[in-house]
């Protein structure tokens, strides 16, 4: 189906190109003023500014040209040629007819799927995440939703934390607090022969009851600040670090139970917040190709010395600032965080072959990958252009800084999620909402509430800016937030419910009070919200269409009562509106990961 916008805008280019013009000049938008028109076409300015013309003229010769266009009710010129339309209701009526019996409400699909891995969360063995995770969580989940929806093939990949230093620190780290840890390390040094996946699970068992997430998330901040002035400790850790690489049985099953346990957390928290993945491939997973991968690089002269370390120069002759090299190996002779991202992309090549991956990572880790996709690029380990960074800005306090705690730590995720979950309890309780139900139902909404809140707030703005974190804010439910949106949605359920009850169907459209035109034009412009967001990867463009759709119905339910119409038909008609608009929101919704309860 093809929308207003659309159907009036290439009216208007054939109008253009009867006069000699370019067709293009007919871009029709929606209009700067609602209240005097439905659409408006500029292309008459830039038009006369090119061939030196009055933009009034070639505006009144365009509009005499679609005079008799059965789609437009008026066309006007105002100002110094802005071209204005008002549609008909007839092309009103056939066009809210079309997205009543569409399953997908008007929101159309890419002509041309690809096969797309997004790379978000970056989440870290050993360590529950912080509030820094939640961009990235939220804003990746959005994008990959999105092309999903829109027909793409979509794999979303966590991108484990599991390997390198802070492997090596925590294994020692544990050793040195418990002895028996450390026992059980040094007696399976090497695996014994005959040792059964019974002795394995007997060994899981101890240290299942010697190491919880808490004990690492306790342990390892102490070990990474001893290991900076502690030069004996430092060498420990690192030689656990390159024994666990090379394999050493006994550091392999501990670092398999920290993998383990920190996925169990990790998983919950990401559930909670409506973040699921296909993927939870980590840097262990590509460490074997590291080796045969320098060698490839060297033999294609790609990796140079430099200094005793092995680089990739990636720096062009137009580049306007310098780029820095990749750095593969260091002079120790060890492989480096870009050696891992460089490896980790081959390794994706060989087994999804992606056309497109996008990296939903910190803006601040620009730099980083403009070298790392350079060096990819030049390896042929990817087409040029297909690797893009979606940056972010950051959430911040009312100090402008990233939110921390009230004493100036970082805030677990867990809890932010805990606190939004107890604000929308009193929010729910304040409003007299949620009285009928359990109190397992109770919880449940104000989880949902509570996501809402986080989300919305987050995927309102722009992903490359940053914004201020305003709990009391955010859980309103009014204004522009997650809970004003669930509110107009259990408003449409509840509406649909009563009429089921009372026997009412929808029907035939019937579009004429303006409240009625204006939710009809805003319901039209769902695949247009839905197109640039995925053009442009950037969710807040859905997030405006929902909250202006929310806006939009509430402004129809108060002044067009569907229920209690003047008639059957007005009735039938505006509940068929009423179901168009709960089908956009919802999938509106969904799109940005944010699930609707069907009371409050």
């Amino acid at each position: 189906m093809t929308d207003l916008r659309a159907r009036l805008g290439e009216a208007v280019g054939v109008a253009f190109g009867v006069l000699g013009l370019d067709p293009a000049l007919g871009r029709v938008t929606g209009s700067d003023r609602p209240d005097l028109a439905d659409f408006q076409c500029n292309g008459a300015l830039a038009a006369a500014k090119a061939l030196q013309r009055n933009p009034r003229e070639i505006a009144n010769a365009v509009a005499q040209c679609l005079g008799s266009d059965p789609m437009i009710a008026s066309v006007e010129i105002a100002g110094p040629g802005f071209i204005n339309f008002r549609v008909s209701a007839a092309v009103l009526n056939t066009r809210a007819t079309e997205l009543a019996a569409d399953l997908r409400a008007g929101a159309g699909r890419t002509a041309t799927p690809r096969r797309v891995l997004i790379d978000y969360a970056g989440p870290n063995v050993a360590k529950e995440m912080h509030v820094g995770h939640l961009r990235a969580s939220i804003i990746g989940e959005a994008i990959k939703r999105l092309y999903r929806f829109r027909g793409d093939e979509v794999l979303g990949d966590a991108h484990f934390g599991d390997w390198g230093f802070q492997m090596g620190l925590l294994i020692v780290a544990c050793a040195d607090a418990d002895p028996t840890i450390a026992a059980l390390l040094e007696r399976l040094s090497q695996r014994p022969d005959g040792f059964a996946a019974a002795d394995e699970r007997l060994i899981d068992t101890q240290l299942s009851s010697s190491i919880a997430l808490d004990d690492l998330d306790r342990l390892y901040p102490p070990a990474a600040a001893k290991a900076k002035i502690d030069p004996d400790f430092r060498d420990r850790a690192r030689r656990a670090t390159a024994q666990l690489q090379a394999g050493r049985f006994g550091y392999r099953l501990i670092w398999s139970h920290f993998a383990r346990i920190t996925r169990a957390a990790l998983e919950r928290d990401f559930h909670a917040l409506g973040v699921d993945f296909d993927l939870w491939r980590g840097e262990s997973d590509v460490d074997p190709l590291i080796e045969p991968m320098v060698a490839e690089l060297v033999a294609t002269g790609l990796l140079i010395d430099d200094q005793g370390a092995k680089i990739i120069r990636v720096a062009r002759d137009d580049d306007r600032r310098d780029v820095p090299p990749l750095l593969v190996v260091s002079s120790e002779g060890s492989a480096m965080y870009g050696t891992t991202d460089l490896a980790t992309i081959l390794d994706r090549k060989r087994f999804f072959d992606p056309q497109l991956v996008l990296y939903v990572v910190d803006q601040r880790q620009a730099d980083h990958f403009e070298t790392v996709f350079r060096a990819a690029y030049l390896a042929g380990y990817a087409a040029p252009g297909s690797l893009e960074h979606i940056g972010f800005g950051t959430m911040n306090g009312a100090d402008g800084k990233p939110f921390k705690t009230r004493e100036g730590g970082v805030l677990k995720l867990r809890d932010l999620i805990d606190m939004a979950r107890k604000k929308a309890l009193e929010r729910l309780e304040e409003a007299g909402l949620g009285k009928e139900f359990s109190p397992e139902a109770f919880e449940l909404t104000a989880l949902q509430v509570a996501v809402a809140a986080l989300k919305f707030a987050d995927l309102i703005n722009f992903r490359g800016t940053s914004y201020v974190f305003d709990l009391d804010k955010f859980s309103s439910f009014e204004g522009k937030t997650g809970p004003y949106l669930l509110y107009q949605a259990v408003r449409m359920k509840s509406l649909l419910r009563r009429a089921a009850v009372e026997g009412v169907a929808a029907g035939d459209m019937l579009v004429d009070a303006a409240p009625e035109r204006d939710l009809v034009l805003l319901l039209d412009a769902f695949d247009h919200a839905l197109t640039e967001a995925y053009d442009k990867c950037a969710p807040n463009l859905i997030a405006d269409y929902a909250y202006r759709l929310a806006q939009t119905f509430a402004k129809f339910y108060a002044a067009c009562p569907v229920l209690a119409a003047p008639d059957a038909p007005t009735r039938a008609s505006r509940l068929a509106l009423t179901t168009i608009a709960l089908k956009q929101l919802e999938l509106a919704l969904d799109v940005l990961g944010i699930a609707t309860p069907d009371r409050m």
